[in-house]
């Protein structure tokens, strides 16, 4: 192969596994776009508090930190794409799970498969993205990766919005779409790259966490967010005046401003000279509007208005965090960082159902805002602490 030969083969995207690895992405966004919310009124309806569906929403960040460890060796074993199949039949499964179970601790297990899988396929499709994606067009990639994930969300509670909480439908529905969304990964089987343990990255796997904490703090403050979010805001609409349609609508704004908002939130991050500086805004954003919530609640327009721009670009803090990561890192590290930096998603899914729900159940509805806000407040500590610490040091 000549010089010029092998360039040119590192400039083309290789649309086959792209489509395999962006449709088992977008099983994760619908899933999760769909499963909070539907989950959430569900255990409601059988009157359970907040802070217990907190804590079984958490159950899926503590599956998530001991699924990120396994991927490597699973795709190892498996292969990538038969991997990715085997977590996405898994997923399929657990989620179908919810509705012939009857007892709330028949739950818990049950979400433990249904986001360990959901993480392996996280960190699987952002290998199989990243090999298929040429170095100069990484950005956009990225933009698409993250727009179809969110994509995913916003069809989630639109779906939910259209199906209820009643029956099997929804689970019906979420399971065929995840069969469907098998198809590509199953078509590029034979074009999954080869992925193979290394004994140093395994040792070395947690450094990565402190490595870079701009980026792992925010996908931390994200991941808590983001779940704890989805999961009670049904519960946070119902308790304001909500009905359960118009409250699930509003967590479609937030997945449509995620959708919209990507792509130029990432073209804005290819341009600025440091990412931390974006990352910080993408938090101060957050922190005003989860603070402007209580104000906007009695008005579903300005809500809706609110959240779509306040969703959009808190989802930055995943796409950009991600962006600067890869900008500190590369090869073997940064799949090593990408393995730590769902961890720390994981670790947020933790935190973010439970302090939520211990902040509604203490202050009532504006506990939910007033929980966001703390964990955007604690990223923008940690920020301007990072940025001060290294100008002092330089």
């Amino acid at each position: 192969m000549t010089v010029d030969t092998r360039v040119q083969d590192e400039e083309r995207v290789h649309w086959l596994p792209m489509t395999a690895a962006v449709s088992s992405i977008s099983v994760v966004g619908i899933a999760i776009g769909l499963g909070m919310p539907l989950l959430s009124v569900i255990l409601e309806s059988r009157g359970h508090s907040a802070s217990m569906i907190g804590l079984n929403t958490a159950v899926a960040g503590v599956a998530s930190i001991a699924g990120a460890p396994l991927a490597t060796p699973i795709a190892s074993r498996l292969g990538v794409a038969w991997a990715m199949l085997a977590m996405i039949a898994l997923g399929a499964l657990a989620f179908v799970g919810f509705y012939f179970a009857p007892a709330f601790w028949m739950w818990f297990p049950l979400r433990v498969a249904l986001h360990m899988s959901l993480t392996i396929l996280f960190i699987l499709s952002e290998f199989w993205i990243s090999t298929s994606a040429p170095p100069s067009r990484r950005g956009l990639v990225l933009g698409v990766y993250a727009t179809v994930l969110s994509l995913g969300f916003a069809a989630g509670p639109w779906l939910f919005a259209h199906l209820g909480s009643t029956g099997f439908l929804p689970f019906g529905v979420t399971m065929a779409l995840v069969t469907i969304a098998a198809i590509p990964v199953l078509a590029a089987r034979n074009e999954s790259p080869p992925i193979r343990p290394e004994g140093e990255e395994t040792s070395g796997f947690l450094q990565y966490i402190w490595m870079v904490p701009t980026a792992t703090v925010a996908v931390l403050v994200f991941g808590a967010v983001e779940t704890g979010g989805f999961a009670l805001f049904p519960v946070y609409g119902s308790r304001i005046g909500y009905s359960e349609a118009n409250a699930a609508l509003l967590l479609t704004m937030i997945g449509l401003g995620n959708v919209l908002l990507q792509i130029p939130i990432g073209m804005i991050s290819d341009r600025v000279s440091d990412r931390r500086y974006l990352l910080l805004a993408c938090a101060t954003v957050g922190l005003l509007g989860a603070a402007f919530m209580p104000l906007f609640a009695q008005n579903w327009h300005l809500m809706a208005a609110l959240l779509f721009v306040w969703g959009g670009v808190v989802a930055a803090l995943y796409t950009v965090g991600l962006a600067h990561l890869g900008s500190q890192l590369s090869g073997h590290e940064l799949a090593s960082a990408n393995a730590a930096f769902v961890l720390c998603y994981g670790v947020g899914m933790v935190m973010g159902p439970q302090a939520i729900g211990i902040g509604m159940d203490m202050f009532g509805p504006v506990g939910f805002g007033w929980s966001l806000s703390l964990f955007f407040g604690v990223y923008i500590l940690v920020s301007l602490g990072r940025l001060f610490f290294r100008r002092a040091a330089s």
